[in-house]
């Protein structure tokens, strides 16, 4: 070693310099996130469908004849769109919690960490796996529920925004409740007592309107509530909420939660020392 040149001195590599966006390192992540819930598609895709379909054998096919219309339609098509939105919701959430949850346990999150990704395309990556895995997941439950329910698609628009929306504000939820959680007790806490109740108290199976006081009034605050309104009326044609609220919100909190989510990733929230 003493022989060689200066010049010729081994130096260590230097890093690549992106300019823009790493497009590769995007595409690798969110390729990663598809691959995570395809590759065990019985519990990811087959288990949500099953379940839409008991609600659908307990809310519809047990109670028929006993239900009367509802805004003009049966019964069951009010309810599917329901329950499309909630595997939607549910589903985005746990790709993204688990993803992020399952990497700190398991000591893995220089799989992410490490290579030259910014923060705002890590919150992108694990955001749009999620809102994949929402939307499969809903598009399979749409098709599962069809020979219990007639679904017209009344305005199409609706049907993708609210979907597409919704997918997303839970899959950047997943991101923070990951991030935050440090067990699984925490995701479970997480799940149990924010989104199941917010899921089931925001008109899946009723009419809000028929809720008695105080109910009725706290119900418009839930987000839920217009997530399933908005996408319940792409498919009926009618909307127990205002449509301009809840377009208006669903784009503010996909704005709100990817800008924490930027926030704990630049920080290394729970991630580095």
């Amino acid at each position: 070693m003493k022989d060689m040149p200066d010049a010729a001195a081994v130096m260590p590599p230097q890093p690549r310099d992106y300019h823009g966006v790493n497009w590769a390192g995007l595409r690798t992540l969110y390729i990663r996130e598809i691959r995570r819930f395809w590759k065990v598609g019985m519990q990811t895709l087959a288990a949500p469908v099953v379940t839409a379909l008991l609600y659908m054998m307990v809310f519809v096919v047990a109670a028929q004849g006993a239900r009367v219309p509802v805004h003009g339609v049966a019964f069951a098509t009010f309810v599917a769109p329901g329950l499309i939105m909630m595997q939607i919701l549910n589903n985005a959430f746990a790709n993204s919690s688990s993803s992020l949850l399952q990497a700190k346990m398991n000591g893995l999150t220089g799989d992410f960490l490490t290579p030259p990704l910014t923060p705002l395309e890590h919150v992108a990556g694990f955001a749009l796996g999620a809102a994949t895995r929402g939307i499969v997941v809903g598009a399979v439950t749409w098709v599962a529920v069809l020979p219990f329910a007639h679904l017209p698609v009344t305005h199409l628009w609706a049907i993708l925004y609210f979907g597409v929306g919704a997918s997303m504000i839970l899959g950047l939820l997943g991101v923070m409740a990951g991030l935050w959680s440090e067990k699984f007790d925490h995701m479970s806490a997480v799940t149990n007592f924010v989104i199941m109740p917010m899921t089931f108290l925001s008109g899946t199976f009723y009419l809000v309107e028929r809720l008695p006081e105080p109910f009725r009034s706290a119900s418009h605050y839930n987000p839920f509530f217009y997530l399933i309104d908005g996408f319940r009326y792409g498919f009926i044609g009618h909307a127990e909420g205002s449509l301009i609220a809840g377009m208006g919100m669903t784009a503010g909190l996909v704005i709100a939660f990817s800008c924490i989510c930027l926030w704990m990733f630049e920080t290394g929230y729970k991630l580095k020392t």
